[in-house]
């Protein structure tokens, strides 16, 4: 699968810090046969694929469309479609399917949102769903909350 990660309140808070668990579940995911992306409504954000050493987990690097997805995404120069986006938006995560995960702000031990993530894509890959209430597919007209 081709899996994008945003960054902002996704794999990374407020105060810099990798959300607990993201460099190994990157590596999981990757060992697993997929395409590991990074995007963001910034634009471009290598810094922090260079500064967290997520470099050789990572295929690429891409601005995320914040509305229009789907149009967007050769605009924006992104070459395949997602087949699971995980993202605190749920917008996005209605859009191109995934999972939507609450923000993460600060450095905190107690977080297990990436081992949570890993299940889900797990669980995806082998039956084409998820009952995780938090697991959209792609089009979802379901709201999150």
């Amino acid at each position: 699968m081709n899996i994008f990660f945003d960054v902002d309140y996704t794999i990374l808070g407020l105060d810099d810090s990798l959300r607990p668990g993201t460099q190994e579940t990157l590596k999981q995911l990757k060992d697993d046969g997929n395409e590991i992306y990074i995007w963001s409504g910034m634009g471009e954000r290598w810094e922090v694929v260079h500064k967290h050493n997520l470099t050789p987990l990572i295929s690429g690097v891409y601005e995320k469309p914040t509305h229009h997805f789907h149009e967007r995404l050769q605009e924006l120069g992104v070459p395949v479609e997602p087949d699971f986006v995980i993202d605190d938006y749920p917008e996005v995560v209605a859009a191109f399917g995934g999972v939507w995960v609450p923000p993460y702000f600060f450095k905190r031990s107690f977080d297990q949102e990436m081992d949570r993530i890993y299940r889900i894509v797990c669980e995806v890959a082998a039956t084409g769903t998820s009952e995780d209430r938090q697991y959209r597919v792609k089009g979802s007209t379901v709201p999150l909350f």
